[in-house]
């Protein structure tokens, strides 16, 4: 009895240790970020350190630390997974940029950007394939096979164009802004989704019927998700008109979009669909329809709620991302060759390079012919700038390369390891070198930016701070009108100005069908102490 006892002391005495040392590290772990946010905003006016360069760098010097103080046997605080990244860290991010995007000049560029999103995606991913084959063989890279390397080509066609956003100003580069946003969007989406495909294929033996196959398994995810995506969001926007929460507590609506927001992805992820996709569209759907069906507090809320959660999570992965990078456990495997390791990494670099180049340029002369107006041609300047702000590599990048090359976050395999170390090389001097240049770049480029046109914001909505991936507010009604082009009658009016054609038909159907049922702008229910009330008031 006595020793039964003794050994439920001794075993609660390891488990209380081991729940003060997470209690630890989760203290450093927030200190860190909260460094990350102090240091960031001061280094703010200079904008060459931004806050990804800052949280890397942070990182870094504290897996230095670690390193040292725990004798060269760990680097990190917390264990990375790639389901803490794409359950928990990557949903806020990607919602808040749908929800804060300016709609008019995303659909606006509706085309292009999927031109370069999806389809340049997949001719980045060809190119990564196709190199990896020819050049990994001749480094020393002998045990994967035909699906490791398309994984290969996925993973390292994933960008992230953070440092850019950071950079630019959606007000004064409206299309540019759009362009290297939205592409960067779609981009991640279809580097996960074709991903995904891959890993659910047997490849080693294709043939016409699974290439037929992976084809449709491909867009089927694709339009599905964005479907899904859509659907939650009215479904969010007809319960807050239907029910209008407002009358008793604002919390409830914000509870309501938040969690809504968060059972997109989730039903995404329980169907094998594209999370990132679905998020997004339900992050536009619930900005055009939702927003406008909730009380003035809880639209101010909601704004700066979302924006508050997407910073925090760049923040964390970027932070652990440095950490992660001095993981001695990851280089012990590769520091027998390290010649092999800068080879792969190099390659790696230079097949980045140019699978941008071999479809930025070509598909900014494809989009440029389907376009009349000069002013909304893409500009070699600005193809420069679109070509080098998906040169850098993330966390997207970090999170699927964990994921194929490593179980539980560890590899015992040379090759698998090499990998992991390459794909850290790559983020790691894409981020900073590249982030460290892209603002004499487009200063370079853009001497005069804000002689470009303006698009004007809601001067009644709520302004957001500025974070990463987002800068300004809602589309104004004002800014979702186009000019009077009258009415488009024929297929010639939808050839020659197709984005105002589609607009045309599309605000004739929202005003008609869609705004009464889900409520929007000017159609928010009538109810005492609504912004309704106020602004008839008003008028």
């Amino acid at each position: 009895m006595a020793a039964a006892f003794s050994a439920v002391v001794s075993r609660l005495q390891v488990l209380s240790t081991s729940d003060h040392g997470s209690v630890v590290s989760l203290n450093l772990f927030v200190a860190l970020l909260l460094a990350c946010i102090v240091i960031g905003h001061l280094l703010e006016e200079n904008r060459w350190m931004n806050e990804s360069i800052t949280a890397l760098v942070i990182g870094l010097c504290t897996g230095i630390v670690i390193l040292l103080t725990t004798g060269m046997k760990s680097s990190h605080l917390l264990v990375f997974s790639e389901d803490l990244f794409f359950i928990y860290l990557l949903p806020p991010i990607i919602f808040n940029a749908g929800f804060q995007v300016k709609k008019k000049q995303f659909f606006r560029n509706f085309m292009t950007i999927m031109l370069f999103g999806a389809i340049g995606t997949l001719v980045s991913c060809t190119i990564i394939s196709l190199g990896v084959i020819q050049f990994f063989k001749k480094i020393g890279i002998n045990s994967f096979d035909i699906g490791d390397y398309l994984a290969i080509g996925a993973i390292f066609a994933a960008t992230d164009s953070v440092c850019t956003l950071q950079v630019l100003n959606q007000d004064e580069t409206p299309l540019l802004y759009s362009l290297v946003f939205g592409e960067g969007v779609v981009n991640d989406a279809t580097s996960v989704v074709l991903f995904n495909a891959i890993q659910s294929f047997d490849l080693n033996h294709i043939n016409p019927r699974i290439a037929l196959q992976f084809t449709g398994n491909f867009f089927y995810l694709f339009s599905a998700s964005t479907l899904l995506g859509v659907l939650t969001g009215l479904l969010s926007a007809f319960i807050i008109k239907k029910l209008y929460f407002g009358r008793h507590s604002t919390d409830r609506e914000v509870a309501l979009m938040m969690l809504m927001a968060y059972l997109s992805y989730m039903m995404a992820e329980l169907f094998y669909l594209s999370g990132i996709l679905t998020v997004f569209f339900c992050g536009i759907v619930m900005s055009h329809y939702t927003w406008h069906n909730v009380t003035e507090s809880s639209r101010v809320t909601t704004k700066h709620a979302f924006a508050t959660l997407s910073f925090v999570a760049e923040t964390f992965i970027f932070l652990y991302v440095g950490m992660d990078a001095l993981d001695i456990e990851k280089w012990r495997f590769v520091s027998n060759s390290p010649g092999t390791s800068v080879a792969v990494s190099s390659v790696l670099l230079a097949l980045v390079l140019a699978g941008r180049a071999a479809f930025v340029f070509p598909l900014s002369f494809l989009s440029n012919l389907a376009k009349k107006n000069p002013n909304e041609r893409i500009s070699f300047r600005q193809q420069v700038i679109i070509w080098w702000a998906g040169l850098m590599r993330g966390a997207v990048s970090m999170a699927l390369a964990y994921n194929k090359f490593t179980s539980s976050g560890h590899t015992h395999l040379r090759d698998n390891a090499i990998m992991i170390t390459s794909t850290i090389t790559v983020v790691l001097f894409s981020t900073v070198v590249f982030g460290f240049l892209t603002k004499p770049l487009i200063r370079l480029l853009l001497p005069h930016p804000k002689h470009t046109s303006m698009v004007f914001s809601d001067p009644n909505a709520p302004k957001s701070v500025t974070f990463p991936l987002l800068e300004g507010g809602q589309d104004s009604e004002g800014d979702l009108m186009v000019p009077d082009i009258g009415r488009p009658s024929s297929l010639r009016s939808l050839w020659t100005t197709p984005a105002h054609t589609v607009h045309y038909y599309w605000r004739k159907f929202d005003d008609a069908f869609m705004r009464p049922v889900f409520g929007g702008r000017g159609f928010v229910p009538f109810v005492p102490g609504s912004p309704t009330e106020r602004s008839a008031r008003q008028l």
